[in-house]
């Protein structure tokens, strides 16, 4: 900002407006660059005149303040906002906003002065300079996280509000189309008077917009008319989802020679999509990664096991175990390869587990195909004291 700050003036009523702007010429030398009764005026005024500092009333008809702060910040995003009005009621909003300060009316000139003492004072942590350099890292398995950077180390950006937070999921879900205003409010506010509902969304995208600002990082939301929605802009990040989903692509067929490349893609892959939210609408997505990944995950044990490499396959079938707890298939592997170890314990502790976890979660008993496994694997144990795997001693029956 520039030692004489540029002020914007705008309030439906005329006295009140003619009273803050004789009060603001008394108390400080802020050059009074605008007034406007008439909130979209004001944004098109502030896209010619650039203010550094906008008073203005809340309650106003056609646009609220607190719509007119969110379509003011595309426009002049540098600029501090100040709400004057008569209603206390939308304190908490306004300062969700990060609205530099909320006054009341009838102006008092005290109040007003602890106001421009806050406008003069410098900004102790000025909005970062994005570094166009460096796309933004976002995280996704199993909760989202955006990464950037403070001091040359990596930080997670935190989020003041879980509304917030989903708002800002929601459309990095659908980056690059248009999500309508109504669908949002379907989604995050569905039993709120609709006047009220509106008011919640304009505040959560200015409030999720100045976040990403404040952190300097380079995620635009456009406004698509006040009418339309939003379109969240991902041109300049790298979404882990998107590259797991890339590397999955471009892996050749999994062969001894290439275990290390898809064993680093399999470990990209840290828990479900979003899955620590439980976000109904990202549940297509949810599964149809998580399977996915189940797939990839069983074709490099099954690699690991016909190398001989079975310490690496078991690891992969206890992961398979953490992803998909339901999986019989998993267990069944682990009691097969801990059998080809001569692990007999193992083998009795697979089995266990997977008879509990039936139990208790499905009340079903395990396949027929492991229970007779299982039954001949211990028939097998007690008929001979060197104990030769299960799978060759039905190969040699057959031959």
């Amino acid at each position: 900002m520039t030692n004489t700050l540029k002020a914007l003036l705008v309030d439906d009523e005329r006295l009140a407006l003619m009273q803050l702007e004789k009060m603001l010429k008394e108390l400080t030398d802020i050059q009074i660059v605008g007034t406007s009764m008439n909130p979209l005026r004001a944004i098109e005024m502030a896209r010619n005149l650039m203010p550094d500092v906008i008073f203005m009333d809340i309650q106003m008809p056609e646009l609220s303040g607190l719509q007119a702060a969110e379509l003011l910040q595309e426009i002049c995003p540098s600029a501090e906002i100040v709400f004057v009005t008569a209603f206390d009621e939308y304190a908490i909003q306004a300062f969700e906003l990060q609205a530099l300060d909320y006054v009341l009316k009838p102006l008092q000139r005290k109040r007003l002065i602890k106001t421009l003492q806050r406008l003069k004072q410098p900004n102790v942590n000025p909005p970062k300079t994005p570094l166009l350099g460096e796309p933004v890292s976002i995280r996704c398995f199993p909760s989202l996280q955006i990464e950037y950077k403070e001091n040359q180390a990596e930080e997670l950006i935190k989020w003041r509000t879980t509304k917030g937070q989903e708002l800002f999921a929601y459309l990095l879900h659908h980056r690059g189309q248009l999500v309508r205003k109504s669908e949002l409010l379907d989604l995050l506010w569905p039993d709120i008077d609709p006047k009220k509902a509106i008011t919640l969304l304009y505040t959560t995208i200015y409030q999720i917009r100045q976040n990403l600002k404040r952190n300097a990082i380079d995620i635009p939301i456009q406004s698509l008319s006040a009418e339309e929605g939003y379109m969240l802009d991902a041109g300049r990040v790298r979404l882990e989802s998107d590259e797991w989903e890339h590397n999955l692509r471009t892996l050749e067929h999994v062969n001894v020679n290439n275990l290390a490349a898809h064993q680093r893609v399999l470990d990209m892959y840290r828990g479900e999509y979003l899955g620590k939210h439980d976000y109904l609408w990202a549940e297509g997505d949810r599964q149809r990664m998580a399977m996915r990944w189940l797939h990839h995950a069983q074709q490099v044990a099954e690699c690991y096991s016909q190398n001989g490499m079975w310490n690496e396959a078991a690891g992969v079938y206890h992961r398979i175990q953490q992803e998909q707890p339901l999986s019989e298939d998993s267990f069944f592997a682990l009691m097969k390869l801990y059998d080809l170890m001569g692990q007999r314990a193992s083998v009795e502790e697979q089995y266990q587990l997977l008879l509990k976890m039936l139990e208790q979660e499905l009340n079903l008993e395990p396949k027929g195909e492991i229970t007779h496994w299982f039954e001949c694997w211990k028939q097998q144990i007690s008929d001979t004291r060197t104990h030769v795997p299960l799978w060759i001693v039905s190969k040699r029956k057959l031959l």
